[in-house]
């Protein structure tokens, strides 16, 4: 009893080894060398993970090895050796009706006891359960990026009179994208409305909700409402779905024909303008509280908006830094010069490097957009 105790236990502090040492990273690869390192330590003398390949993932065959495979797991005389003196193990790699391919476990003289054998298994269904995880979060980290980009790479069309420009930049190449988005809709009259929006957090759900806010805002904005009055439309339409994440979101409406731009904002950052040859400045537009709180009180400015101007709407991406004083992120954009003779795009891709924005803390949406020069 006490030798069946003392296996019991022995057995137990492997598999918790196992947990602790297979799985650290949602990379397939290094999950996988992870397994036959853990096993090569302590288990066999020889240990290869080999995978049918066919998947997204992997392109098949050996991705890990530890120990001599090459005299225990390669021999041409047979996978036990030519004197007959390896035992090797196979054990499928599977998990949830899917099959990855095999784990191959050799050891020389010794064959693996009941229990040891016991102990691939379990470490080979702990490394499978990662990888089927890594998977199923990698395959909606791609239906989450398909799906912001199929919304925020072609904002509507505005009017003729105007030219705009955006940029849309995810965080990292495998980031989990979030709610940030632009649109431009077209009005009466020859005037644009031009919105950035940021919904809270990052994923599937953000994106969905980011959605959400879009469509309800092309509702809302055909009736050719004011700005502020727009935003306290979208407030309660939204406050009225618990689900609902808040967000962040400036609009401005340009008037071309009387040069100017009425702005309102639920919680965003403020819009900067640039002049060619100058410094930025960032205008300053009354602030009211995210949409979906259901607090409204949103209020709108009218500014000049002259033809050597350029407006810019970005999210909290492209000026935040860990650790910094926001007015310290947002006087670095306002000190940005942008060249005379730059276009919109220009313009948007001068900011964007002046502020290292493909190295940003969190997603990055931008929109700009300029009068365009009347024909003479």
């Amino acid at each position: 009893m006490v030798a069946d105790r003392d296996g019991l236990e022995a057995r137990l502090r492997t598999m918790d080894e196992a947990v602790e040492r297979i799985g650290t990273s949602s990379d397939e690869r290094t999950t996988w060398r992870e397994l036959t390192g853990f096993l090569f330590r302590g288990l066999c003398d020889a240990a290869a993970v080999e995978l049918t390949g066919g998947g997204r993932e992997s392109r098949g065959g050996r991705v890990a090895a530890a120990g001599d495979t090459t005299g225990l797991l390669d021999d041409p005389a047979g996978p036990d050796g030519p004197a007959g003196s390896a035992h090797v193990v196979s054990v499928p790699l599977t998990g949830r009706g899917e099959v990855y391919g095999q784990l191959l476990a050799a050891r020389a003289q010794t064959p693996f006891s009941a229990d040891e054998t016991a102990t691939l298994h379990f470490a080979a269904r702990l490394a499978c359960a990662h990888v089927g995880h890594a998977r199923r979060l990698a395959a909606t980290e791609r239906i989450a990026l398909d799906l912001q980009r199929a919304l925020v790479a072609e904002p509507g069309r505005p009017h003729p009179n105007l030219e705009v420009a955006s940029r849309y930049l995810p965080l990292g190449s495998r980031a989990l994208v979030g709610g940030d988005w632009f649109e431009t809709v077209r009005l009466h009259f020859g005037r644009t409305l031009l919105v950035v929006g940021d919904v809270m957090g990052h994923g599937l759900e953000a994106a969905v909700d980011m959605n959400g806010y879009r469509s309800i805002l092309r509702d809302v904005a055909s009736t050719d409402l004011a700005p502020h009055r727009v935003l306290r439309q979208l407030d309660a339409l939204s406050a009225a779905d618990d689900n609902r994440r808040p967000a962040t979101c400036l609009i401005v409406r340009v008037d071309p024909a009387r040069g100017t731009a009425a702005y309102a904002s639920a919680g965003h950052l403020p819009p900067a303008v640039f002049t060619a040859g100058g410094p930025g400045e960032l205008l300053d537009v009354p602030v009211g509280p995210p949409l979906g709180t259901g607090v409204g009180g949103y209020e709108a400015v009218a500014l000049p908006f002259t033809a050597d101007q350029t407006v810019l709407l970005y999210t909290d991406g492209l000026v935040e830094r860990r650790g910094e004083d926001i007015d310290t992120s947002l006087a670095r954009l306002a000190a940005l010069r942008i060249p005379a003779g730059c276009g919109v795009t220009e313009v948007v891709d001068a900011v964007c490097a002046g502020l290292d924005a493909r190295h940003a803390e969190d997603d990055v949406a931008v929109l700009a957009a300029r009068l365009r020069p009347r024909a003479t």
